[in-house]
């Protein structure tokens, strides 16, 4: 008879450790299953009722419990993306690429990227909106420019662009920024339309690039490179008008969907903010 005790308060033991959801329930004292239990000798139901108290002492320490009318907390991960409400809709605001295309740089940041033309006046309006925003963006956000190549004069300002970049690069030419504000002045402002080696290189002189450095720079590997790869891009994401903006090889966006810069910045930021819980 003793022996049947001991075997209920194992049993006990077993079935309170085996499921954590089980864990807030008291354990139950072990019921009599015969007469011949309930008249078995005191010092063995004694001996059964500690073993059943030391239970519940080892289960509440382990298990810290919370007294059983209150709910259990449960650490919740931060929202998915797809949990969340999101101002600006797909199909409406952005469209999705699919498949997801390459970027220009890899993937250790998401990548903004903002196709434009220098002879295109609604890219010399986005410019201070966009030029903010990235002045701010997270430190997790990359933003490059990829110009368009439409035809012989736009190539020919992308080549300009891509000069530009990498003599900035090398140290070369000093204010990219102002340098880049004064090739929109020129062509909107004082209608200079930059249509020759020549003239281009001129604007070059004008911020102390030398003749050779523009010259080594111009037709350079690295410049025809990028051209190439600018291309292959516009195409990858279909780019059809500028200003275009890109999220990461996923997501396409532009004012024109939006309606305002303002927006389209905004747009900008909440795609950035779903690539980042993705």
């Amino acid at each position: 008879m003793k022996n049947l005790i001991w075997v209920c308060a194992a049993l006990c033991v077993l079935s309170a450790c085996s499921k954590q959801e089980e864990a807030t329930a008291p354990v139950e004292t072990p019921v009599a299953i015969d007469e011949a239990v309930a008249e078995a000798d005191e010092t063995a139901t004694q001996v059964a009722e500690a073993a059943t108290q030391e239970v519940e002492v080892v289960e509440e320490s382990a298990a810290d419990v919370e007294p059983s009318d209150e709910a259990i907390k449960l650490a919740v991960a931060e929202t998915p993306a797809a949990a969340r409400e999101w101002k600006y809709k797909e199909g409406e605001h952005y469209v999705r690429m699919v498949p997801t295309q390459p970027t220009v740089g890899g993937a250790d940041k998401i990548e903004v990227a903002e196709f434009f033309m220098y002879s295109c006046s609604h890219c010399y309006d986005l410019e201070p909106y966009i030029n903010e925003w990235a002045k701010n963006k997270d430190p997790g956000v990359r933003f490059v420019r990829i110009p368009a190549s439409w035809n012989a004069l736009v190539k020919l300002h992308a080549q300009l662009y891509y000069t530009e970049e990498v003599l900035a690069r090398n140290g070369i030419l000093k204010d990219p920024e102002g340098f880049r504000e004064t090739v929109f002045q020129e062509y909107h402002q004082r209608g200079n339309r930059m249509t020759s080696e020549a003239a281009i290189q001129k604007l070059f002189a004008r911020f102390d690039v030398s003749e050779e450095d523009f010259q080594s720079t111009w037709g350079s590997f690295e410049v025809n490179q990028k051209l190439r790869v600018a291309a292959d891009l516009a195409r990858r994401y279909s780019i059809t008008s500028v200003p275009a903006i890109v999220v990461n090889g996923k997501y396409r966006t532009s004012a024109s969907e939006t309606g305002t810069y303002p927006r389209l910045i905004e747009t900008i930021n909440e795609l950035t903010v779903r690539e980042g819980l993705r």
